[in-house]
């Protein structure tokens, strides 16, 4: 019975593997998505992505289904899969309200937070100020995210942090396409510092008030890139 029971997970690992790849394969496609490298209104060349992310046309599709029902990209019959543009409406909407969930988020961190908190928030941003300094804009944007999730974390409320997570994912390539703009990029440096500094001074209205006004600027920042990209476009 033992030896049976020791074969099982053997029998499973092949289909185990092919979720893993798709899964993977989607992972890796969300982040080119994000990061502009697959540009919004670009066509999906299969073969390309299926050697560039190594896996077989199946697992790309079925990731290509997943980020679909993420709406990073568009599925259309009898034509190669489409990377969907950023829509503008509901883009103010968005951001209104991750700035409300992240105001009080900081109100109740500075309040909650323990020494232990502060101190990884502030080699975090020590860290983020270098990869600024450095130019890595990647390297930036992936801490700056993880900056405003340990502040969500650090409130120490489910259901904000639930709320929080669920409107992130929505607006991870506009946060990125916004902070892409040189003169918003260093102004975000310098916001964090001034949330950093209220939160450690257990400030909780001025950590609240500041943290709301930056990501609401970066949602106004946002809206003047897709503005100015639109401007570009030639008459259709």
């Amino acid at each position: 019975m033992q030896q049976k029971s020791e074969t099982n997970p053997a029998r499973k690992s092949p289909k185990l593997k092919r979720m893993g790849l798709h899964e993977r394969a989607a992972a890796r496609m969300r982040t080119m998505i994000i990061r502009g490298e697959l540009p919004p209104g670009s066509q999906t060349q299969e073969t390309k992505l299926s050697k560039e992310l190594g896996v077989s046309r199946t697992p790309l599709r079925e990731a290509m289904k997943v980020l679909a029902a993420e709406g990073l990209i568009e599925l259309r019959p009898n034509r190669s899969p489409r990377i969907a543009d950023i829509a503008v409406d509901g883009i103010s909407e968005l951001f209104e309200a991750l700035a409300g969930i992240e105001r009080l988020a900081a109100e109740l961190a500075a309040e909650r937070a323990t020494e232990r908190d502060l101190v990884r928030l502030r080699t975090l941003q020590t860290r983020m100020e270098g990869h600024h300094r450095s130019g890595k804009l990647d390297d930036y944007f992936a801490l700056n995210g993880e900056i405003h999730n340990t502040i969500v974390r650090m409130a120490r409320n489910t259901p904000l942090r639930e709320a929080h997570e669920t409107l992130i994912s929505r607006a991870e390539r506009a946060r990125f396409l916004a902070l892409g703009a040189d003169r918003r990029w260093s102004n975000s440096v310098d916001e964090h510092a001034d949330i950093l500094a209220a939160l450690e001074a257990r400030d909780g209205e001025a950590a609240g008030r500041l943290l709301g006004a930056h990501v609401a600027r970066t949602g106004t920042a946002l809206l003047e890139v897709l503005a100015a990209s639109q401007a570009k476009r030639p008459a259709a």
